[in-house]
């Protein structure tokens, strides 16, 4: 077992994130098995779960002539538009049939206020409402998080940038993390989260 002060965050590892899912990544179900097999060795274990509600405003559909992975402006700041995913109660917002989620403490559902998107585990898109996993941690006595999962240049990336903000150390898996990389944004991921402060192992 792991010190008393470090957690497990596995983020998003969902079936519409899976190969066959609306916004599959590649190779997002080879994570699974050595997650489920890292999981039991930390002491605080956390899961997250992409959950829109139907007409959600970061889905492309939502916005007529706009195609998916294009970016529009929201009140927030720049938003790529998604293939709707993760829709509530959907078999794509359920997690991976083969992930065992028996050992989770808590599950964050995230993005499901219709007009915000939420990438990031703390923060929603506006990067001012919390989800209240900070709180939840810091009680929990953590200081280091550990982080799995997907997409890693997109909602790893940002739960990794704002833990490491809010004084977390945080250090990212890459092998266990699978990346979208639109238009380069695995590299400027990578980036943004060494000059985080982030550990990318």
């Amino acid at each position: 077992m792991r010190p008393a002060d470090e957690a497990i965050l596995v983020i998003d590892v969902q079936n519409d994130f899976c190969p066959g899912g609306a916004l599959a990544v590649t190779g997002g179900n080879e994570i699974v098995a050595p997650i489920n097999a890292l999981v039991s060795e930390y002491p605080v274990r956390v899961f997250t779960q992409d959950w829109h509600p139907t007409g959600h405003l970061s889905f492309a559909s939502e916005h007529p002539g706009l195609e998916p992975y294009s970016v529009t402006e929201m009140p927030y700041g720049p938003q790529v538009l998604w293939p709707d995913h993760c829709v509530i109660g959907s078999d794509g917002a359920a997690f991976h049939k083969a992930l065992s989620t028996q050992p989770a403490d808590l599950i964050i559902r995230k993005g499901f206020r219709r007009e915000i998107d939420s990438y990031s585990a703390f923060f929603e898109n506006d990067h001012q409402t919390p989800t209240g996993l900070e709180g939840y941690l810091r009680n929990r006595g953590v200081k280091k998080i550990v982080m799995v999962g997907l997409a890693t240049d997109f909602c790893v990336n940002f739960s990794a940038v704002d833990a490491a903000n809010l004084g977390f150390e945080v250090t990212v898996i890459e092998s266990l993390c699978r990346a979208i990389d639109l238009d380069g944004s695995l590299d400027t991921a990578r980036s943004g989260m060494i000059e985080a402060g982030v550990t990318l192992a």
